[in-house]
């Protein structure tokens, strides 16, 4: 079901795959709350929220909202063919892409949006990446106006976009992931870190994923340790508000 804000101008959808962990929710909100937090006032108008997992649900007509933006998950696409919701996601990103609709996919949603238009997501050989991260802009897009060259972000996952999907063009690289970031078409683009995430939050990750981490040999205190709040990469998430959202 369409949960829509108050107003009079077409919405800005949030779309869920998944939700934040329990604690992080607890003082941070979910991810709905979150995005709105780090976007501030780059979006003036409504909002609205949906459960791409909902089978009950209808996913929204493309010309009922303005922007969408498709939510991280602690699914991974490599079950796409035991999920049913996931093809049926895909299915309908890529009629949001067909109707030049505002797209941008944020960690699971990067990935999901990579294996709608023909990559292909597999389980990252380099292992699990959690917490701060240096990346590097490998184009120019208007996603990454005002950015550095290199910058700090917040990540949590394990898979990646191991095959691009084609036509798509590479905007931001890194050690942990060769495709970070990219475009496709005029109004779509994805991210594989979290631009909502200050450090707060990917601390509250690291807490809450203690033990799996150690067991993954990963040094939860160090991850703790190292993270930083990102500002730029919250800057990419505002970008797409301004840059793509208004614009359209």
């Amino acid at each position: 079901m369409l949960s829509v804000a108050a107003g009079s101008t077409k919405p800005l959808l949030v779309l869920f795959t998944g939700t934040t962990v329990p604690s992080v929710k607890e003082l941070h909100g979910d991810f709905d709350a979150q995005f709105r937090a780090a976007i501030g006032d780059a979006w003036q108008g409504p909002w609205a929220t949906a459960d791409a997992r909902d089978p009950e649900a209808s996913l929204p007509a493309y010309d009922s909202v303005a922007g969408v933006i498709v939510t991280g998950s602690s699914s991974s696409v490599t079950d796409r063919d035991r999920e049913p919701w996931m093809p049926r996601l895909e299915a309908w990103l890529r009629g949001a892409v067909a109707a030049e609709v505002p797209v941008l996919g944020v960690c699971f949603g990067h990935q999901i949006l990579a294996s709608a238009l023909g990559g292909e997501v597999r389980k990252n050989p380099r292992g699990r990446a959690i917490g701060s991260r240096s990346v590097r802009r490998v184009g120019d897009d208007p996603l990454l106006k005002g950015v550095p060259e290199t910058f700090s972000v917040n990540v949590s996952h394990r898979d990646h976009v191991a095959v691009p999907p084609p036509n798509a063009t590479t905007l931001i690289s890194a050690d942990h992931d060769d495709m970070h970031a990219f475009a496709a078409g005029p109004w779509v683009r994805a991210v594989q870190f979290h631009p909502e995430f200050h450090d707060e939050i990917v601390r509250g990750y690291i807490a809450a994923r203690r033990e799996i981490l150690a067991g993954e040999g990963l040094d939860p205190d160090a991850l703790h340790r190292d993270v930083v709040d990102a500002p730029h990469a919250r800057r990419v998430l505002r970008n797409f508000v301004t840059e793509f959202v208004v614009k359209r």
